[in-house]
């Protein structure tokens, strides 16, 4: 992976998905991660995040810069596997040895993002990309852990959206660093701008004002100055520090939970329930303290 196979990568983050136990050694032994850039694409779906993170693509890949792309994707609720569609939309870069996409699952996770979204990113960073991209399901105020994980959070919103800004307000819109207002070319789009604009006038003051930007994705309107906001907002080294722990600490504990739990088998645990359930004296709080 670290000599640059994206086979290598893929076969990495397939084993991080899948709870490889060796993958945490992999993880553990590597000293320090690699300063790479995390953009989070986040917004209601149909505000056209997809377009935008394949322009912004385009335009990178013009500057020879490696990228690699993580989309997650709404699970199906029978498989929980990802529904793929929005990665058509990029199909002119699978080919493209700078370029590295990557569809996952959300598997019920609530947030917007995949329940191994951390791990995935520091195998990029090992990877040594320029560029991550996190596209997020798209579920609406939720959508904050995004904001914890990357480095610059833009939030893609859309015309029609009008006053609905004044609602959604003190949710995602609290947590973005740069906005994107997708499909400029419609009426009403000067209004809205306008309108978020007055919104941010009314938060506190803080290290970084978020610019927001008009753009028209299907033809690469408006990429150039959103990629010099989010080098601005990079070299500006502003992180969300609070959030970025309570996302780890999170994470923290399910790893404890992965690590405590690997000695107990869920089919015999199942067993041994079958075994005592028809006990007169069966109590399952009592039961459960033998494997604690």
């Amino acid at each position: 992976m670290k000599a640059g196979s994206q086979k290598a990568l893929a076969k990495l983050i397939t084993a991080v998905e899948n709870h490889a136990e060796n993958m945490f050694s992999v993880l553990s032994t590597q000293e320090k991660f690699a300063s790479v850039p995390v953009i989070g694409i986040t917004g209601p779906p149909g505000a056209g995040k997809s377009s935008l993170v394949n322009s912004l693509l385009s335009h990178w890949v013009s500057q020879n810069l490696k990228i690699a792309i993580v989309a997650i994707d709404p699970s199906s609720p029978f498989n929980l596997g990802a529904l793929l569609g929005d990665r058509l939309r990029m199909s002119a870069h699978y080919t493209n040895p700078n370029v590295f996409i990557r569809s996952m699952a959300s598997r019920g996770a609530l947030g917007g993002l995949s329940q191994t979204i951390i791990e995935v990113v520091d195998l990029l960073k090992m990877a040594a990309y320029d560029r991550i991209i996190i596209e997020t399901v798209g579920v609406g105020q939720s959508e904050i852990e995004i904001a914890g994980l990357a480095d610059t959070t833009v939030l893609v919103l859309v015309p029609e959206a009008g006053d609905e800004v004044q609602a959604i307000k003190s949710g995602i819109m609290e947590i973005a660093d740069i906005f994107v207002v997708n499909k400029s070319d419609r009426i009403g789009a000067d209004l809205f701008c306008n309108n978020i604009k007055n919104a941010l006038h009314q938060r506190a003051a803080k290290e970084w004002n978020p610019p927001v930007i008009k753009t028209i994705a299907t033809s690469n309107e408006g990429i150039e100055e959103l990629d010099k906001a989010i080098i601005n907002h990079s070299k500006a080294n502003i992180k969300n520090k609070e959030l970025k722990a309570i996302l780890l600490a999170d994470k923290a504990l399910k790893l404890i939970s992965e690590i405590r739990l690997r000695d107990i088998n869920r089919l015999e645990l199942l067993k041994d329930i079958e075994n005592n359930l028809d006990s007169e004296n069966f109590n399952l709080y009592s039961f459960v303290q033998k494997y604690t």
